[in-house]
Formats: structure tokens, sequence, C-alpha cells
């Protein structure tokens, strides 16, 4: 695994947000390979909840600046980075103050589900690729966690299948037991339509929930993990009907070892 490249992709990662399964796995994963000779790079959404100043975070003007179309509207991706103290790991956060700038993460102070999360899934998704492509870093492996990061395996295989410097990489998506009740905006379906994601892709966010918003993710990723012990039972039958390469749950003590050996027996060889 020396010098193979991985894009974590994550809707938590701690430091930056409060300690949770998904925060705590996404950083340990990445730190690990990148303890083991892996090349590896960080992306996450800058919720205005995030201390900019504590975690010196600095916008990279290079990568800034460009428009990003979301339902027919321009919205303009700001690209902000840090480093990992001891650990010389860079996070890029992906930042628009109309989407990210609200002192929340993914609710308001009712608990009631942000009605732009649809939007903002889709901003992060495309945000991600667009700054990848600036920086020219093609990556061996993608790994995402966390439903706000979920749309990224759809966007890849659809709207960016003609992105020569992803044609190799391999999509591995985490499932974890952190959803949310409810359904997203309604729209979501309509939404990415006009991005020509594909009908059937499509018609799968027609019911905007958490299982489904999952299902889509399953469907687009080469390999998938379980991040939790206990997953809803609807997912865990819908991966074992599935052919889907599946590592199961890890403990923290085998998180490393076994997340390595994953990707080079079951991910990598793939493209063998």
């Amino acid at each position: 695994m020396k010098d193979k490249r991985i894009l974590y992709v994550s809707s938590e990662v701690t430091p930056y947000l409060p300690e949770t399964e998904l925060s705590s796995t996404a950083f340990n994963v990445a730190k690990q390979a990148h303890s083991k000779g892996v090349q590896t790079r960080i992306f996450m959404p800058r919720f205005g909840v995030i201390n900019e100043r504590r975690h010196q975070l600095h916008e990279v003007i290079r990568l800034s600046g460009m428009n990003l179309i979301i339902n027919d509207m321009d919205m303009p991706l700001i690209i902000k980075v840090a480093s990992i103290p001891k650990e010389r790991m860079q996070v890029y956060f992906i930042d628009n103050d109309e989407y990210f700038k609200r002192k929340a993460v993914y609710s308001d102070e009712d608990d009631t589900l942000f009605n732009d999360n649809d939007e903002r899934m889709i901003f992060f998704a495309k945000g991600v690729v667009e700054t990848v492509k600036k920086l020219n870093w093609a990556p061996d492996i993608i790994h995402v966690h966390g439903w706000l990061a979920s749309l990224l395996p759809l966007y890849l295989r659809e709207f960016y299948k003609e992105e020569p410097l992803f044609t190799e990489s391999k999509i591995v998506t985490s499932l974890y037991n952190n959803g949310f009740d409810g359904e997203l905006n309604q729209e979501l379906a309509t939404k990415v339509r006009f991005d020509k994601i594909s009908e059937k892709e499509a018609a799968t966010f027609e019911t905007p929930n958490y299982i489904n918003i999952l299902k889509s993710a399953i469907d687009n990723s080469d390999a998938i993990v379980k991040g939790s012990a206990v997953l809803p039972k609807e997912i865990e039958s819908y991966i074992s009907n599935g052919d889907t390469k599946v590592l199961e749950f890890q403990s923290e003590e085998n998180l490393t070892e076994a997340y390595l050996e994953f990707y080079k027996e079951n991910v990598l060889e793939l493209s063998e």
C-alpha cells in the first residue's frame, strides 16, 4: 500500500468536530494509512461550528474562486486547508457562505433538518471532485464516510464519468448508524436529474430518506465497510442481497490492519 493514494471524504472529522464513531473512524483510518506510507488527503465540509482560528484554517486562493452550478444556481466554491498537528496530514474544507456559514451541522436548534441539506450534499460532492481536479491528484481509492458525503459515489459514476483523473479510482463507502429521522427536501430527485443523473438512479431519491441515500452509495461503490456494529436492518438486508465486497465491522484495535488489508486484497485487486 506504500505510495498508494487514498482520498478520504467525510462529513465529520475529529478534531474539527466533536468525537463520534464517524468522526473518529474517518480520522484514525486516514492517520494510520498515512503513517504506513500511504499518500492521503482528507476532505470535509467547513461547517460554521468549526473554529477557524483554533484549527488554523486558511483559504487557498489558487483553488477557490470557482462557481458550482447547483439546481441552475451559481454557488461560489471556497477552499480552506489546515494541517493536523504532528501528523503532517492536510485537511481540505469545502466552503460556501450560503450552505456552511451557519453555526450548526445538519439541523437547527429545534433539531429540524435544514431544508437545503440536499443541495449541501450536491455542493460537497462536486466541490470535492473539482478541487481534486485542480490539485491534479489522481486517487487510487476514494473512501467516503457519512451521509452528507454519500452522493459522491453517484456523481463520480455518472456526472464525472468522463473525467480521466478518476478512471482508475476505486470507491469505498463506510456505512454508519448515524442516520436522521424523516426525509430531506422532496426536490432532491429533481435536482440530481438537473445534473443529467440517470432516471434509474434519480428515482432512488423520490423518497429522500437515510436508507435510500445509503442504498445509492452502496450501488455506486466498489466496496462497502460496516463502520458501525449495528446498521439499519433494511441496509443489512440490502448488502446481503448484493455482490459488493464488504468489510465487516472492526474494533478500534483492529482498524488499521483490517482496512489496509481490505484495500489491498479486495479493492485494488478489482482493477487487476
